[in-house]
């Protein structure tokens, strides 16, 4: 297939099938005539990348994910490398969630603070009905 029908298949532009091609995670075939081509192992790559990225994965984070499916493998986390890569993500969403608990804690503490120091005490709060 031509990079018109791998994008519509896919669900992004050609503009990104090329970007994927220029980092290396995109095949670069060409027919004779010099159009890029592409089979249905291509449309698998594409969306292991889309998917992952759906997940907050950045596209150098796919990359061990491309490099299972490229080595013949049914799923790109069947290798070693995807599952540590699985492991670092699941590290850094637990950093971020712990970071923004953090925050919470803090903003509510100023609430708290804030609502104290009003005159009259706190102000009597709103319930939303449905």
């Amino acid at each position: 297939m031509r990079i018109g029908e791998l994008a519509e298949r896919a669900g992004v532009s050609t503009r990104t099938l090329r970007y994927y091609e220029s980092r290396g995670l995109l095949p670069a075939r060409r027919a004779v005539n010099g159009y890029r081509v592409y089979d249905d192992e291509d449309l698998r790559l594409v969306a292991q990348i889309r998917t992952l990225q759906d997940f907050g994965f950045g596209l150098d984070e796919t990359r061990p994910f491309v490099e299972c499916l490229r080595a013949g493998h049914p799923q790109g986390d069947s290798c070693p490398a995807s599952l540590d890569q699985y492991r670092r993500k699941i590290d850094e969403l637990d950093a971020l969630i712990g970071q923004l608990n953090s925050v919470r804690d803090q903003v509510a503490a100023e609430l708290v603070r804030a609502e104290a120091d009003l005159p009259g005490g706190p102000a009597p709060r709103c319930e939303m009905r449905g």
